[in-house]
């Protein structure tokens, strides 16, 4: 017998005459608990199939990722072995991911991240409930239980009592068709501006790439360069080191000078790597030191034109200090940098050194064991390609003017994806509520 609910919040737009009944009253729902608790020291090249969250791609569980365990901690749990057509839920970590169980052809279990749901007595259709699991319906069911706690993650119970509206299983089955088919063309359209973006990003670097090594003269005579992956630069460049266009190659204070108790709030701001982007300085207000912190470490004051790299992760990532962040400090996680103004523009330099060659030279340089890191001996030794100064202001100014141009293109594409992936939702969400008159599908 099907229980009602009346309708909670997050169902306050469903169609009145459509029926809602709560998870607890219709589904099969299951996880991972107990004894039964898994650790990653158990996972095997060969076995049965595991499925955790990581493996969630669009809906879908991308099977040649997926860890394996033994026969016997396949058959230890019954009720979480995986069926054709089931559908999954993430608990913890991103909640409320969800995907379809298709092409399964082998023995499968789940991690104890995941809830295994599938529909009693026929009430409902997992295909339909996959749609309305992906829509805003379900969502703001989701902010509704996570109100007042930091906790993220969602229990058996709150699953159990999320309602959800019931139309008959022909109308289900024609809104999963016709969501199906409608998010399938808007899905490509969306992958179709992605590419153009790629392709304009590619295009963006190949001219910055080709300005700074070739400058903007093509019938400029050119000579060899000397540099591996750089065959030929114009004649009247040089090429010189980093450590011999510096006055200054220093790492930011080391942890013992900087404790994080010392920090403060809309103080005199830090930059640490997380603060670079896009060969921008962007400051972090939450994690700043006061003026006698800051008088401290004043060999790591930071002044116009200087630029900061990252230590870790992106190598290359680079910006140059201007007068919206004079005065600011290098951070622990970064090297401090300070050319010779006679010879060097510093926006120049950061747009040299924005280009791939850089990055990979700087890579295969570094040191450590489990992530690049650089250091101030590395970096001294980066080869620079340098025109006359006035050259590398013209470069810089060109090289803006284009990147204006390619980035005002950009947005304006992000924005259309941004639009779509707002229809999108909107679409899925009137459809499983039962505002989208979808009677043409139940007639086919």
């Amino acid at each position: 017998m099907n229980q009602e609910y009346s309708c909670p919040i997050w169902l306050q737009d469903t169609k009145p005459n459509w029926a809602i009944q709560r998870i607890k009253y219709a589904t099969y729902l299951k996880a991972r608990v107990g004894w039964h608790g898994l650790t990653s020291n158990e996972y095997l090249n060969k076995g049965v199939l595991l499925i955790t969250g990581t493996d969630f791609e669009n809906g879908r569980i991308n099977w040649k990722i997926c860890y394996r365990v033994s026969e016997e901690r396949y058959q230890q749990d019954p009720y979480i072995q995986i069926q054709e057509g089931d559908l999954l839920i993430t608990k913890d970590g991103t909640i409320g991911k969800v995907a379809l169980i298709q092409g399964l052809n082998e023995p499968a279990t789940l991690n104890s991240g995941i809830f295994v749901t599938r529909p009693l007595k026929g009430t409902y259709s997992n295909h339909f409930m996959y749609w309305l699991l992906k829509s805003k319906v379900f969502q703001t069911f989701i902010d509704y239980i996570k109100v007042g706690t930091t906790i993220n993650h969602l229990y058996q119970n709150q699953l159990s009592d999320f309602a959800f509206p019931v139309p008959s299983l022909e109308i289900q089955q024609a809104i999963a068709s016709f969501l199906d088919r409608k998010t399938a063309a808007i899905d490509t359209l969306i992958a179709k501006k992605q590419r153009l973006i790629q392709l304009l990003e590619e295009k963006r670097t190949a001219l910055i790439n080709q300005a700074v090594t070739q400058g903007l003269n093509p019938n400029v005579p050119m000579k060899n360069s000397g540099i591996a992956w750089i065959s030929k630069i114009p004649e009247h460049w040089e090429v010189s080191r980093l450590s011999f266009l510096s006055t200054t190659i220093q790492t930011g204070p080391f942890g013992s000078q900087l404790h994080a108790s010392e920090y403060v709030e809309n103080g005199i701001p830090l930059v640490n790597p997380i603060n670079i982007q896009r060969g921008n300085i962007v400051a972090d207000y939450q994690k700043t030191v006061n003026q006698e912190v800051a008088i401290r470490l004043s060999r790591h004051k930071l002044l116009i034109g200087d630029l900061v790299f990252a230590r870790r992760g992106e190598l290359g990532r680079c910006g140059v200090i201007n007068k919206n962040n004079n005065g600011w400090l290098c951070g622990t996680g970064c090297i401090q940098v300070r050319v010779s103004k006679i010879k060097v523009y510093p926006d120049y330099l950061n747009l040299f050194i924005s280009i791939p060659w850089v990055a990979s030279w700087l890579s295969l340089e570094s040191v450590g064991s489990t992530m690049d890191n650089l250091n101030t001996e590395i970096l001294s030794t980066l080869p620079i390609i340098l025109p006359p100064k006035e050259e590398q202001i013209k470069i810089f100014q060109y090289i803006e003017l284009k990147k204006y141009l390619f980035d005002k293109l950009i947005t304006t594409i992000d924005r259309q994806i941004s639009k779509l992936q707002e229809y999108r939702q909107s679409l899925i969400t009137a459809a499983v509520t039962g505002k989208i008159d979808i009677s043409e599908e139940v007639a086919a």
